[in-house]
């Protein structure tokens, strides 16, 4: 699996973890170059607080379109270190 924006890969993986139809990436899948740690945090009532990453490729923002859970909850657990997109990523 890829994720992709601004014609870019930003993650390549091909152990992603699927959940509520995101595709969840390793951290160690990411090109970390295009990613910009944010203030904004979200939370889920089953997998705990998200954070969110801002992406800039090729001088153009796309905030907060990455997310993942650093700490989620025992349900989630699974997807410690993940990262999932929105916002325009084409996952392929």
């Amino acid at each position: 699996m890829k994720a992709i924006w601004n014609n870019q890969t930003l993650a390549e993986s091909n152990e992603t973890i699927l959940i509520e139809n995101n595709h969840y990436f390793p951290a160690s899948s990411l090109n970390k170059q295009y990613f910009q740690e944010s203030d904004k945090h979200t939370t889920c009532h089953w997998k705990g607080q998200a954070s969110y990453y801002t992406l800039l490729v090729d001088g153009q923002k796309n905030e907060d379109a990455a997310w993942c859970y650093p700490n989620p909850k025992d349900a989630a657990k699974e997807i410690k270190d993940y990262i999932a997109f929105w916002k325009g990523v084409k996952i392929q």
